[in-house]
């Protein structure tokens, strides 16, 4: 199974701006809507990465933790449903129902969204502060299939908490390494 690391983009970086279709709920979701939050979780997943898979319960338990918070999670699935037809939307929707996900499962046909954030692969994190600027992106912990160490989410809890704290998130991160994100033939 090849690895694909995160692209680990600058610290501070805005995030850049979406309105994807919530595929449990048919409703569109846009980045203004979570302007009155502390922070922002955009994570990119999908239904059959392994990677995804094998952290899965650990996603839904951080949506459970998080859900009265001042932080706002939200996933993003950009995988090319033609060639991996079970990313689809209707699977999507499935699946967020089916495992109990309390944060939006948004689907980027496009893909314009996951170029736009620069996501490489699934699963991959991006904390956003206050002013949008972004303040983690690296892994959920360092639990992969197969290692195993027990999947916690201690890495991306502990930059959650600072976010919340307005405290700095420390500069040193462990990139996110899953599946690559897949894109749609030339």
């Amino acid at each position: 199974m090849a690895v694909t690391p995160s692209a680990m983009r600058p610290l501070g970086t805005p995030a850049p701006d979406f309105s994807l279709t919530d595929t449990p709920s048919g409703r569109r979701v846009e980045l203004a809507d979570f302007r009155a939050k502390k922070g922002l979780l955009v994570m990119f997943i999908c239904n059959h990465c392994p990677y995804v898979k094998h952290i899965q319960e650990g996603l839904v338990q951080l949506g459970r933790d998080f859900e009265k918070k001042d932080l706002a999670i939200v996933a993003i699935n950009a995988n090319d449903a033609v060639g991996y037809p079970g990313d689809s939307p209707e699977n999507m929707a499935i699946e967020a129902k089916g495992k109990g996900y309390l944060f939006p499962y948004l689907y980027d046909e496009s893909q314009e969204v996951a170029r736009a954030y620069h996501a490489a692969c699934t699963p991959d994190f991006f904390l956003y502060d206050a002013a949008r600027k972004l303040a983690y992106r690296g892994q959920f912990d360092s639990s992969r299939p197969g290692n195993g160490i027990p999947v916690t989410g201690q890495d991306l809890r502990a930059a959650m908490g600072l976010v919340l704290a307005d405290q700095p998130v420390p500069a040193y991160q462990k990139p996110s390494a899953g599946c690559n994100i897949k894109w749609k033939g030339p």
